[in-house]
């Protein structure tokens, strides 16, 4: 074909004489068509930029996208490790033979890696790994150790202003110009030199306009004089101080007032609030749109933040059904799966749902390698234990990439951690309550780290106990609870697990530390609302 998208053969005929000319110096090879080319000191080899096309939708603002493919590809195949491009070079797939021949035809997620300098590296296999001899752990040991050992794992990109809540900054915001820009009216009112005015009551003649927002008054005024001035406009030269309109009389003409006011009174000075070049903003911060409005305001109209940390969650266990379908006594409907999907959503990560699961292990198997491409972690609820059936667990200790941690918690205990495929996974327990606690207390802040955030420490309150309980010592415990009309908390009146309506009464959690401890009505006791788990 010579004419018409693709010009597959118009390209061909100026091709071939820049290939014969580009041959012929130094001795080149033609990969794969010469039998030389593995001698050769350079090899030509055709390649296709679109393989690394995810890769080139983050490239910086104002590039060229034909620029940024061939840049970024370069990038990908210098960075390639040398057995890897032997292997893609010498085991040809039948598709790349079909597409003339395309270096990189099969490798395309590898060189996506690659081309993206931002894309920070994966998590190690051993990462979720314990010191040896360890069996209980203690709850802040669990949490230290998630977060000496986890990293950010999320791609950076830059997005509108607008659209940046809940998202992560990557880098340190610096004011582009200062809030306000120049110094202003705090007030309606009239604005002269204070320096310029006696004591007592004043009467000054008022120059002709007025000063306005986005309006300013172009003129000096006159020592002595005064001008109309309204809220939020710049202060004309001459001008420092500014009474207020309800402390004047004027007839038009000029402005009556009693003692002046302090020198600078009802003004803003340039910069008050936030100076040109000062950070305002830390890596690391979730921005709420509080923070929109400071981003727009020094001047941001693009912020660089981190990729929405995609987190998919599976349920597994013959037992689970659909929410909404039949379901015999045997068969329980699936609470996890909703639970955990809105939390990532409310923690401002992508959440991604992977249905459920048959206690199968090649079932299991199936579901999680299809997760790779879609997810950068993965929630599990059920088979983080030891059982014929805790699949998740037996997988991952078959891929040695598994921790099975018992932490010292109630409910909970069993965690099984641990990487498939590269994709960090989370064997959360399967009852409802126990899958809570633990992704409140180790899912979402090793989540958010690996999101690009500051680690979450939760703040609990102090308030009085509206309950009475002998704590044993051993395990950390977190009750349901919630404030009563008098600001204390109250327990739900079961501890029992599997009563899933004690989350929805309760509108956060009471923790008892590690020790023993009897807590009666009155006494102080940590309370931590579902809120303090948002960050």
């Amino acid at each position: 074909q010579l004419a018409f998208p693709p010009t597959v053969g118009g390209q061909t005929l100026m091709g071939l004489p820049t290939l014969w000319r580009l041959r012929s110096w130094h001795d080149a090879g033609v990969w794969p068509l010469d039998d030389h080319w593995r001698d050769a000191d350079i090899v030509l080899a055709e390649t296709w930029t679109g393989l690394i096309e995810p890769a080139v939708k983050a490239r910086p603002e104002g590039e060229i996208r034909d620029e940024a493919q061939v840049r970024m590809l370069a990038r990908a195949l210098s960075l390639l490790p040398a057995p890897e491009l032997e292997a893609l070079m010498s085991n040809l797939p039948d598709a790349a033979r079909e597409e003339a021949w395309t270096l990189g035809i099969g490798a395309g997620d590898r060189l996506c890696e690659l081309a993206d300098p931002l894309k920070p590296p994966p998590l190690a296999d051993d990462c979720f790994a314990l010191p040896p001899g360890v069996d209980w752990t203690p709850v802040d040991a669990a949490l230290d150790r998630l977060r000496e050992r986890l990293h950010p794992i999320a791609g950076k990109e830059t997005v509108p202003v607008a659209d940046s809540a809940g998202r992560v900054l990557y880098k340190d915001l610096r004011a582009l110009r200062s809030n306000p820009p120049a110094a202003n009216s705090a007030v309606d009112g009239y604005g002269f030199a204070h320096a310029s005015n006696g004591g007592g009551p004043r009467t000054l003649p008022l120059i002709e306009g007025r000063a306005a927002a986005g309006v300013p008054h172009g003129d000096t005024v006159p020592a002595g004089h005064a001008i109309r001035i309204l809220t939020g406009a710049t202060l004309p030269d001459g001008v420092d101080t500014v009474v207020l309109d309800e402390d004047t009389r004027t007839d038009g003409a000029r402005v009556a007032f009693n003692e002046p006011p302090k020198a600078r009174v009802n003004t803003r000075k340039a910069g008050e609030d936030v100076a040109r070049g000062k950070v305002f903003l830390e890596a690391g911060r979730r921005l709420t749109p509080a923070d929109l409005a400071l981003c727009a305001a020094l001047g941001h109209g693009r912020i660089p933040v981190r990729k929405r940390l995609r987190v998919g969650v599976l349920s597994t266990g013959d037992e689970l059904t659909e929410p909404g379908s039949e379901a015999g006594e045997d068969r329980i409907f699936d609470a996890n799966r909703p639970m955990l999907l809105s939390l990532i959503a409310r923690w401002g990560m992508a959440p991604v749902d992977l249905g459920l699961a048959a206690d199968r292990r090649d079932a299991v198997a199936s579901a999680l390698s299809d997760a790779r491409t879609s997810c950068d972690a993965v929630l599990t609820s059920g088979g983080a234990s030891a059982g014929d059936e805790d699949h998740v667990s037996a997988l991952l200790r078959e891929s040695g990439a598994m921790a099975e941690w018992r932490v010292a918690i109630k409910p909970g205990r069993p965690l099984a951690l641990g990487t498939w495929e590269g994709t960090p996974i989370f064997g959360l327990p399967g009852n409802p309550v126990a899958a809570l606690v633990c992704s409140l207390v180790f899912a979402r802040p090793a989540l958010g780290l690996m999101a690009g955030e500051n680690w979450l420490v939760p703040r609990g309150v102090m308030v009085p106990a509206a309950f009475s309980k002998d704590k044993k010592p051993g395990r950390r415990e977190y009750l349901r609870a919630r404030l009563n009309d008098d600001g204390h908390a109250e327990v739900f009146p079961s501890e029992g697990s599997g009563r899933i309506s004690g989350l929805s009464w309760a509108t956060g959690l009471v923790e008892l530390g590690d020790g023993a401890r009897r807590v009666e009505p009155g006494e102080p006791v940590a309370f931590l609302s579902y809120a303090a788990f948002d960050g």
